[in-house]
């Protein structure tokens, strides 16, 4: 699906938006309405307020007509203050968990989904602009539900109340003064606001454009420091932040405008709705309370109003905030797999690959009409250059890809008409740089099978040789092994790949060029133990240094995407073909580097 094919018109993104989140809300219903049960009741409070205010005062303006002190009028007045502040408390109180349990089970599914979603999504996406992204989108979801939906309801609810009380005690002119000038800062409002959004979106964007350049630079923070490119850096930084700091500060002009456009607003409505209740004193037509009533009604619905401006300005933010989150929750995973598949049914473990054609961009094909058999038990190796299709045989098989055209069967069942899952758990892969969590040493060898005991665990480390290692160290299977292994050396990181692989205990394995970046030593190490974790089962070598295939059972020599040899490897060297002269070449390659060894040393 295209970008935008996938992105909706703003008005289907707000509904769908206002649709999911009620989804969500319903499951909490009782709450809602308790919510809005305390919500009502703190507003006729507030209402009350102004009106006990106003009894007060036109009791105490005539002393010779007061005998008491109106103890309980006082007393309402301030029961009344008191239970505004209450009934908003327990409002609070009772959607907290809508709240905070819908932000929890947004960022759980987005989390989820990630998962879901296919290599081909992972491969375009930069992480450090990803999270940034999530992060908005959960925080203008609890915006959406917490403080735009308890501040525009009960704001509205509170003019509602006012303007009817108003209009059965007063004259229409305070009523008209209200209307005019909630429909100038209505207006206003949504206008300047519109204009500001498409503002605030290229702040979201350049933000996360620079928080995506952060996180990939310090991530590749060693090749930085190789080319001494500290300053190239920082100058792609500053490049991005200084476009950032202008839009915000356009962003900061466009919200001036805003703020000092509605205060006067407001301004003129108060001033004339005062202007006019001091002329009806005058007159003798209303009373001192009857004023102080009319200010505190318009103070206090007017104040409301500013904040439901402000609400109506970071609601807009917020909806601009989760369309990300939304657009990425719709997001299709490459392979559309139908619910409802079987599981893979492993009896012996032969795989086979029957004329498959596949290019991660059909313009450029990759594999070829490639044909070739793993029998049960066997190991079957396959060599070649640089874009030759090797590793792309290794994610054709754990389907992170879907074959252009051909298949790929395990015991006769096509991969296709299997769940992934069952497909994955049935293959172990090393690949040829150990993926490590920033976690301990026990609980990535662990990872190969989760809730797999300590005793288990230790003996996949003494199959995979790592365990004399392990104990070496000070907290020996609880050490940290830092982010992404950096504590360790390629060679640990390695066996400890190897180790979470045998515990794993599947009947297929893959090794994607498992001792490319290692030295010869670890490597002939690692090769050893591969050897081992490799007999009866069935294993597909995928290599770039020959040494580490010369026992398979067949060896595949492939060119663009073909087979263009294929034997064991006596076979393939008295052949003097292609790999005789990659062989040629590696075994010169090895002599030579020996030699350098051994003069060092000397």
């Amino acid at each position: 699906m295209s970008q935008a094919q996938s992105q909706p018109a703003p008005a289907t993104e707000r509904a769908s938006v206002t649709a999911d989140l009620w989804r969500v809300v319903s499951a909490f219903r009782w709450r809602v309405v308790g919510a809005l049960f305390f919500l009502i009741l703190a507003k006729l409070a507030v209402i009350g307020v102004p009106l006990a205010l106003k009894r007060i005062v036109d009791v105490l303006g005539r002393p010779e007509l007061v005998h008491t002190l109106p103890v309980f009028l006082l007393a309402g007045y301030a029961i009344l203050r008191f239970a505004s502040t209450l009934f908003n408390e327990l409002r609070d109180l009772m959607f907290s968990r809508v709240t905070q349990q819908t932000v929890a089970t947004y960022a759980l599914n987005t989390f989820a989904h990630l998962h879901e979603l296919g290599a081909r999504f992972h491969a375009t996406r930069r992480i450090g602009g990803l999270l940034p992204d999530i992060d908005r989108g959960t925080s203008g979801i609890a915006f959406l539900l917490g403080v735009a939906l308890f501040t525009v309801v009960p704001t509205l609810l509170e003019i509602g109340m006012v303007i009817v009380i108003m209009t059965a005690r007063y004259n229409l002119g305070y009523t008209a003064i209200l209307g005019v000038t909630f429909l100038c800062y209505t207006g206003f409002t949504l206008f300047f606001t519109a204009r500001r959004t498409t503002i605030q979106r290229r702040v979201n964007r350049l933000d996360s454009n620079a928080k995506s350049l952060l996180a990939d630079s310090l991530i590749n923070y060693e090749t930085v420091k190789y080319f001494t490119n500290e300053q190239v850096e920082a100058n792609r930084f500053r490049h991005i932040m200084g476009g950032w700091a202008e839009a915000a500060v356009h962003n900061q002009k466009a919200l001036f405008t805003l703020h000092v456009g509605q205060s006067a607003i407001i301004a003129f409505g108060v001033a004339s709705v005062m202007l006019l209740a001091g002329m009806g004193v005058m007159s003798g037509e209303m009373t001192v309370g009857d004023l102080v009533l009319i200010n505190a009604y318009v103070i206090q619905i007017c104040l409301p109003l500013n904040s439901l401006g402000f609400v109506y300005r970071e609601a807009k933010d917020a909806m601009v905030n989760a369309e990300k989150l939304f657009a990425l929750l719709r997001a299709k995973p490459d392979i559309d797999e139908p619910p409802g598949l079987p599981a893979l049914h492993v009896t012996r473990g032969e795989v086979v690959f029957d004329k498959v054609n596949f290019g991660y961009d059909p313009a450029r094909p990759i594999l070829r009409n490639l044909s070739f058999r793993i029998p049960a038990g066997k190991t079957v190796a396959v060599v070649g250059g640089s874009g030759s299709g090797k590793s792309t045989l290794a994610r054709l098989l754990l389907r992170f890809y879907d074959v252009g055209s051909g298949s790929i069967l395990i015991d006769g069942q096509d991969i296709r008409s299997v769940n992934s899952k069952s497909l994955r758990e049935a293959i172990g892969v090393v690949p040829q740089e150990a993926m490590l969590f920033n976690d301990t040493i026990a609980y990535n060898i662990g990872y190969g099978r989760v809730g797999a005991t300590h005793e288990e665990i230790v003996a996949a480390a003494k199959a995979a040789q790592v365990h004399e290692f392990i104990n070496s160290l000070p907290q020996k299977y609880e050490t940290p092994v830092g982010e992404r292994g950096v504590m360790l050396s390629g060679g640990e990181k390695q066996r400890l790949s190897l180790a979470r692989a045998i515990l794993k205990n599947p009947p297929i394995l893959i090794f994607d060029e498992a001792t490319s970046a290692l030295d010869s030593r670890s490597e002939r190490a690692i090769q050893v133990e591969m050897d081992r974790m490799s007999e009866n089962r069935t294993a597909l070598i995928i290599a770039h240094r020959l040494s580490t295939v010369v026992a398979a059972s067949e060896i595949l020599v492939l060119e663009r995407g073909t087979v263009v040899e294929r034997g064991t490897h006596a076979e393939l060297v008295k052949r003097e073909g292609l790999y005789a002269r990659m062989w040629q070449l590696q075994q010169h390659t090895d002599a030579s580097e020996q030699m350098d060894n051994a003069e060092r040393v000397a």
